[in-house]
């Protein structure tokens, strides 16, 4: 296929569809999807714009609240420049499942136009509920409604699986009423009461455990450790797009008293991480790509300072297990993102490049 660059005859104008600096007209247009504001995959999006808009890359279009699924078509078939999605989506367009599955084998061709740029995570598939409704382990999600995903895609897959394991196999319908509404209709379900609770992806801290604080103090649920040390779990934890998350109550970001309870045997909060990169199509020159990370990479200082989370989603790492790498998943980092990690003295695992 023929990646084909929008060239910048004029400097962009300041529009809500667009991400504005005070820099001079950069060199190159391109386009951006990325998912609702409050996670990593839109901080993350905002600040890289910023950024090559700054430094006379490129400015970036960016349209925001898109469905991932749709997104990770968008960047394979060369429709937008960079998109945001979590590594499981790679694997099931690949194996035309999921929400792929109308691809069938077709998917495969089209998953082999995809590269990543650098990786992070959108924190962990978190259970957490109003401490108002008594439920403080997975199993007593049992009869109860759960907020679980939007209509469909990966995000409500995962989290009917999550639920699956940390319960010890209570499913969606049989055992509890799982919820849907899209993401934009989160924020009112979090308070209104029509989900007892919520098992979504959250930071640390979380704009979703803040708001739903607004209707009373929170239970934020930890995996049962006999079964997070399960052989399964553990395999389910290294199958592709997967990674574990265990963090400290105390490094969470909420600070004691503030209406935020861990329900923990030993004080760690563990679930099934989200790990997420920003994708761009094979196509994308090399040189392009590798300004867009030299600039990404110099500027990770001020990216975890814009939110207080954004020091916990592992911006700047690459370790295979930490960003849910390698193993049964094929995808590969782009040779311009490749070079411009390694010239600023990071490690690539060789099963990435």
């Amino acid at each position: 296929m023929t990646f084909v660059f929008k060239k910048a005859a004029v400097a962009l104008g300041c529009a809500a569809a667009f991400v504005c600096a005070a820099a001079a007209s950069a060199q190159e247009n391109l386009t951006a999807e990325t998912s609702s504001p409050g996670n990593s995959p839109h901080l993350v999006t905002l600040h890289l714009a910023d950024v090559l808009a700054r430094e006379g890359i490129a400015n970036v279009q960016v349209q925001e609240g898109q469905t991932a699924t749709n997104s990770m078509v968008s960047i394979a078939e060369g429709k937008s420049d960079m998109v945001t999605a979590p590594l499981v989506l790679h694997f099931l367009l690949e194996k035309g499942r999921g929400p792929f599955s109308k691809l069938g084998e077709d998917g495969k061709a089209l998953a082999d136009n995809v590269r990543a740029i650098f990786p992070y995570n959108a924190g962990a598939y978190g259970l957490f509920a109003p401490v108002a409704s008594g439920i403080q382990s997975y199993a007593d999600i049992k009869g109860r409604t759960v907020w679980n995903g939007p209509p469909r895609g990966a995000a409500l897959t995962v989290g009917r699986q999550t639920l699956l394991l940390g319960s010890g196999g209570f499913k969606d319908g049989e055992d509890y009423t799982g919820l849907q509404t899209n993401w934009g209709q989160l924020p009112t379900a979090l308070v209104d009461g029509s989900a007892e609770a919520f098992m979504v992806p959250i930071t640390f801290p979380s704009d979703r455990v803040t708001t739903a604080q607004a209707a009373g103090d929170i239970n934020i649920i930890s995996f049962p450790k006999a079964i997070w040390e399960s052989e399964g779990m553990q395999k389910f934890l290294s199958a592709p797009g997967n990674s574990p998350i265990e963090i400290e109550g105390a490094k969470m970001g909420y600070g004691e008293g503030k209406g935020v309870n861990l329900i923990s045997e030993d004080g760690i909060f563990r679930s099934p991480g989200v790990p997420f990169a920003t994708f761009v199509n094979a196509d994308m020159p090399d040189e392009m790509v590798k300004k867009i990370v030299t600039a990404f990479i110099g500027s990770l200082d001020e990216l975890k300072t814009r939110s207080p989370y954004a020091a916990n989603v592992n911006f700047g790492v690459l370790d295979q297990k930490t960003t849910g790498f390698c193993g049964g998943l094929s995808l590969k980092y782009h040779p311009g993102a490749v070079a411009a990690w390694e010239e600023a003295g990071y490690d690539v695992p060789d099963c990435a490049k």
